[in-house]
């Protein structure tokens, strides 16, 4: 059985399954980054608990937190409305090829669309092939006029 449910900041079994899924999908080639340690855990999970925007929707599966998506709510100018956007989502190694991807953000979807939200977004890796056939499946596409993502580290 599937089902999903938000991470509360204050449940130590979300927190714990936060941490589990975010260090798998960092250190899955798709993210290409080192795990959190201890500490960084910590800081993450108390700066998410005080962000104003952020929520977890967790995909449980047969008892188990098999992925995650982390979401941000923001806010169009043009449109008036506000969105949402979709910055990790992870599905569990083990877990993958069963849909469970997809049926999570059909979810993240399903509730924009509850919300009155104006549209969802996200970022993809050019290479992760995988990531951008869902999302394209699911009606997501490049923006018209194509927009580049980018960043300046501080």
């Amino acid at each position: 059985m599937i089902h999903f449910t938000f991470c509360d900041f204050n449940n130590p079994e979300h927190k714990h399954a936060l941490c589990n899924l975010l260090n798998h999908y960092m250190s899955d080639p798709m993210g290409n980054y080192p795990p959190l340690n201890k500490e960084e855990q910590s800081r993450l999970l108390n700066d998410l608990k005080n962000h104003p925007t952020v929520e977890v929707l967790f995909v449980i599966h047969d008892d188990r937190y098999v992925g995650m998506a982390t979401t941000f709510t923001n806010y169009s100018t043009f449109n008036l409305k506000p969105y949402l956007y979709i910055h990790d989502v992870v599905v569990l190694n083990e877990s993958r090829g069963r849909g469970l991807g997809k049926k999570l953000v059909n979810k993240l979807i399903e509730i924009s669309a509850q919300r009155g939200f104006c549209k969802l977004t996200l970022e993809v890796r050019e290479d992760n092939v995988r990531a951008k056939s869902l999302y394209s499946k699911l009606g997501f596409q490049e923006s018209e006029p194509l927009m580049h993502f980018w960043t300046k580290k501080l």
